[in-house]
């Protein structure tokens, strides 16, 4: 009987790590690998967390200062955002309109609080 695919080409028996050569890839390799991919190790996973102080808000800070601060940097993003809202027409200038309502709830929601916090007499 006629065989329609060619015979399989020869291999070599023998094994790939069997130079010295490939043996010393071999293990390079397992190393980068381990390294990459491997659990962290005990350095990394004793350095403690440091955040980025560049923004940040003064822990010592009491609650109304901050509101306040929060109060009127939302005021005055709704002006800025119904600013540019009026120099705009169409789908655009209802975006903005839809964000000036959200950014107003916001200082709406701050002032609350802030009228929680100092009752007005």
């Amino acid at each position: 009987m006629f065989k329609v695919t060619p015979n399989p080409p020869a291999t070599d028996p023998a094994s790939p790590y069997e130079s010295s050569q490939s043996k010393k890839f071999h293990e390079a390799a397992e190393r980068a690998l381990d390294h990459y991919l491997g659990p962290p190790t005990a350095e990394i996973m004793a350095a403690p967390y440091v955040s980025n102080r560049l923004f940040m808000v003064n822990p010592a800070s009491a609650n109304e200062p901050l509101l306040a601060d929060a109060s009127e940097s939302l005021g005055s993003a709704c002006v800025m955002i119904n600013d540019l809202a009026g120099m705009l027409e169409g789908t655009h200038r209802r975006t903005l309109l839809g964000i000036a309502q959200v950014v107003m709830l916001g200082e709406l929601a701050v002032n609350q609080v802030l009228d929680n916090l100092v009752p007005v007499d």
